[in-house]
């Protein structure tokens, strides 16, 4: 069975700050075929490198007295949420913050390197890439996340154009290098497609709910998630996408006590099509594992994360996000133990 491209989901986040230099340098260092890094937009254009666009979690943004008027409440995608958001700042503010551990109650070794890195463009992020993968003389690829392009089309922003214009301005846009463009949100994914931008376009599909931009332009009429990973649902991505990912959900297929029953028929129904899968994201800890790999009480600890992924494995899958780089290119390039 063929591997799986292994991909940096934020670069190596179980060992650094997501989205830092040295969470993306320690994820190449760890063999990755790609890195892939989040974009949204500041309030002067600049294509920054980040999850979310709310930012209080991942940086010491409210350690800064000069931006706590700032702090405040928006909808984003539907979801209400009270902090301080990219798109009211400029680059050189952003610049001026300093990134932080998501999770640091689960990864503490990694809120270790708290505020020590500042934030990335994504035109920093190609930079690093080319000159990292010089280095190890291999190819390592980019997996652009384009986040909220409905919320930042309402902003006065079309993200299609700005990350046209910055892959070009790169140099990524010669399809010498592999890149991949993915979104939950279908129709950015094929303005982009239509300047011409070249690359691999993967729609990303979530286990529940419904894609902003559709439900924006059909209200309750727009298709769901599980209808979409239907064998109709998928006919209709045929010649619009080169393929999908799926929440690691949606191949486990758990029952109503939380163990796997699959892998599920989602992936053959895709590759029937011509269709990649990828999936995300695999993570050892526990929290993150369905219930019967679990082991122990500690939501930290590592479950039986090998049991976990070989059921990905089995499905075929033709890529993985990472967040401990080394133990997925270890199991998904070997027979499938842990290492």
């Amino acid at each position: 069975m063929t591997s799986p491209l292994i991909i940096g989901h934020r670069g190596a986040p179980g060992y650094r700050p997501e989205h830092t230099r040295s969470s993306y340098e320690l994820a190449m260092r760890q063999g990755v075929d790609a890195v892939e890094p989040d974009v949204v937009v500041s309030r002067d254009g600049v294509l920054v490198v980040r999850h979310e666009n709310e930012i209080s979690a991942t940086t010491d943004v409210s350690q800064h007295p000069e931006f706590a008027a700032r702090r405040t409440t928006k909808t984003i995608d539907g979801e209400r949420l009270t902090g301080w958001f990219v798109e009211d700042f400029t680059w050189d503010e952003l610049a001026t913050l300093l990134c932080r551990e998501r999770l640091p109650g689960l990864r503490p070794a990694s809120a270790a390197f708290d505020d020590t890195e500042p934030m990335l463009r994504l035109v920093d992020l190609f930079d690093l890439v080319a000159t990292t993968a010089a280095t190890l003389e291999r190819t390592v690829g980019v997996v652009v996340e384009i986040k909220h392009a409905t919320f930042f089309a309402g902003e006065g922003w079309d993200l299609a154009a700005l990350v046209d214009a910055e892959v070009r301005a790169a140099g990524w846009a010669d399809g010498d290098r592999p890149l991949v463009f993915e979104s939950f949100e279908s129709t950015v994914l094929t303005r982009l497609r239509e300047r011409g931008t070249a690359g691999t376009y993967i729609y990303l599909l979530d286990d529940i709910g419904t894609a902003p931009d559709l439900l924006a332009a059909f209200g309750s009429a727009a298709p769901t998630y599980a209808e979409t990973v239907s064998p109709a649902g998928l006919d209709g991505l045929v010649g619009r996408f080169d393929g999908i990912s799926v929440a690691k959900s949606m191949i486990l297929a758990p029952d109503a006590e939380g163990r796997a029953t699959g892998p599920s028929p989602l992936t053959a129904d895709a590759h029937e099509r011509g269709l990649q899968v990828f999936t995300w994201t695999c993570r050892p800890e526990n929290v993150f594992l369905l219930p019967g790999f679990r082991r122990g009480r500690e939501e930290a600890a590592f479950g039986d994360y090998a049991a976990e992924w070989q059921v990905i494995r089995e499905a075929g899958v033709d890529g993985v996000f990472a967040d401990y780089p080394d133990l997925e290119a270890a199991f998904f390039r070997s027979e499938g133990t842990a290492p």
